[in-house]
């Protein structure tokens, strides 16, 4: 097995592996780094590099193993983590100039739990300023790019970690989702991405601990691997109130199911949420026959999202005041454009205001719940738009027919798809359906009721295995795998 393969097999069979001595925890670090070296300076996705402290730590791995300790399932596993994850010692910059040279002293919990299962910390994946827009470029590291389209968008703001895994950086990514984060550049990427059930993955430090609008997920390049994080990173913690009691062993093992039966909602812009571009509608079109293929029932229905817009933009922005606010009277000179405008927008809320968002909030969880009574799954764009021009910073929808779509040109209007299913607390993966004409990822939002995590990674599990399309490796790295076999240099 050449050091390229290795890098793209599944991180379950890396583990497997590890674990039986067949590849060293230092060889498989090893491996990763020398193509992260390779590829990286093309994407900028991994902006914090930390080869000694891996390669030490993977020869830990392997001393332990030696003596018959393993520590978890992710046993010598490479991975680099979010950039707005705190890690001990390791420099966390939320992709801001005021943290440019931030080390914290602790962990996150999403990251305690992934390096006590094992996993190798390798360094940490781009972002945008504090993970605010879809789009990943910062005044820190600056932009990362699509490897399938080096001149597009990798999305955001985990778009470093989908980068990164499309390019064979590392097998396994955390990250966190509010209004699409983990979708939209799992989409853009070509990898799969979850957002997890409110409470599912508990989240620790929060300044908001109670709130549900923003939740710790995981990212794969299978949705195999993306079950396997999952039941690493999920289960209940004291420190995190809303955490869900569910022992998180039951999401992993097995997905292959019958879906003989299943009924799927299909709408693929959730009933005009917002027009999509006809090269992302004639992708999703085709996925139709697929599920049909696999027995399920594809019917097309939308819920009644109704107040889902007014629900988002409002506690979205209560919740970037917050956190944000006294950033912004300190270092204004520092932030965003478009961040200082999200934070001035909470500002200017009423109490009002947030009370009535909680209320609506409330009766579309209830619509929600109703809707899932008569289907298993509703299926969706992830993105309106496939991967867009990397030079801007978010692209313009067409202007709102007559009883047409809603368009718009804001900050926001673009990621209606990812952020009207984050105000439901629904689960929603991001799974592979194929590419453009001109050969640029669509993902397909798989969403299913509250708590039914478990049945979106089976169905996304069967669909991804009766396609093939995550397996389709992007430009960059084969031309770049071409030219380290050539002899060039980088």
């Amino acid at each position: 097995m050449t050091a390229d393969e290795l890098c793209f097999l599944p991180a379950r069979e890396m583990a497997d592996l590890v674990r039986t001595g067949q590849v060293s925890a230092v060889e498989l670090v090893r491996a990763h780094l020398d193509r992260t070296d390779a590829v990286n300076p093309v994407v900028n996705a991994i902006v914090t590099l930390v080869p000694e402290q891996a390669l030490a730590d993977a020869a830990r791995a392997d001393q332990d193993r030696a003596a018959g300790r393993l520590r978890g399932p992710l046993h010598g596993i490479p991975v680099a983590h979010k950039d707005t994850h705190r890690t001990a010692g390791l420099r966390t910059t939320y992709g801001s100039r005021i943290f440019a040279d931030h080390v914290p002293d602790d962990d996150e919990l999403v990251v305690e739990r992934i390096r006590a299962a094992g996993a190798i910390t390798i360094g940490k994946t781009n972002v945008p300023e504090f993970a605010a827009g879809s789009h990943t470029f910062n005044e820190v590291f600056g932009l990362t790019r699509n490897p399938y389209a080096l001149d597009r968008s990798a999305g955001g703001s985990s778009g470093g970690a989908a980068a990164a895994l499309a390019c064979g950086m590392h097998p396994l990514a955390d990250g966190n989702d509010m209004g699409g984060s983990l979708r939209n550049p799992a989409s853009f990427c070509n990898v799969v991405g979850l957002r997890p059930s409110s409470g599912r993955v508990p989240q620790y430090p929060s300044v908001l601990p109670w709130s549900s609008l923003t939740v710790p997920g995981p990212m794969a390049r299978s949705v195999d691997d993306v079950a396997l994080l999952l039941s690493v990173i999920a289960g209940p913690d004291p420190r995190c109130p809303i955490s869900l009691a569910d022992d998180p062993r039951t999401l992993d093992g097995p997905l292959e199911v019958d879906l003989h039966g299943v009924r799927v909602a299909w709408a693929p812009d959730l009933g005009g949420a917002v027009a999509l571009d006809p090269a992302v509608a004639d992708v999703l079109a085709r996925q139709v026959g697929v599920l049909e293929g696999l027995g399920c029932t594809v019917v097309e229905e939308h819920p009644d999202l109704a107040g889902a817009d007014e629900v988002f933009r409002t506690l979205r922005a209560w919740q970037f005041q917050l956190a944000y606010g006294d950033l912004l009277d300190a270092h204004r000179d520092l932030v965003k454009p478009s961040l200082v405008a999200n934070i001035e927008a909470g500002r200017a809320l009423r109490a009002e205001d947030v009370a009535r968002a909680e209320r609506t909030r409330g009766e579309l969880w209830e619509r929600m719940r109703s809707f899932f009574a008569g289907y298993d799954v509703l299926v969706a764009a992830v993105s309106p738009v496939p991967p867009f021009d990397a030079r801007l910073e978010y692209p313009r929808l067409p202007a709102a027919g007559d009883g047409g779509p809603a368009g718009g040109a804001g900050y926001l209007d673009w990621m209606r798809l990812a952020y009207w299913i984050s105000a439901t607390g629904c689960p929603a993966l991001s799974v592979p359906a194929g590419f453009t004409d001109d050969g640029l990822p669509v993902g397909m939002q798989i969403v299913g009721p509250p708590g039914a995590d478990r049945r979106v990674l089976e169905i996304g599990h069967m669909f991804e295995t009766s396609t093939g399309h995550g397996r389709r490796r992007p430009p960059v790295v084969d031309a770049t795998a071409a030219a380290v076999a050539g002899g060039e240099s980088r």
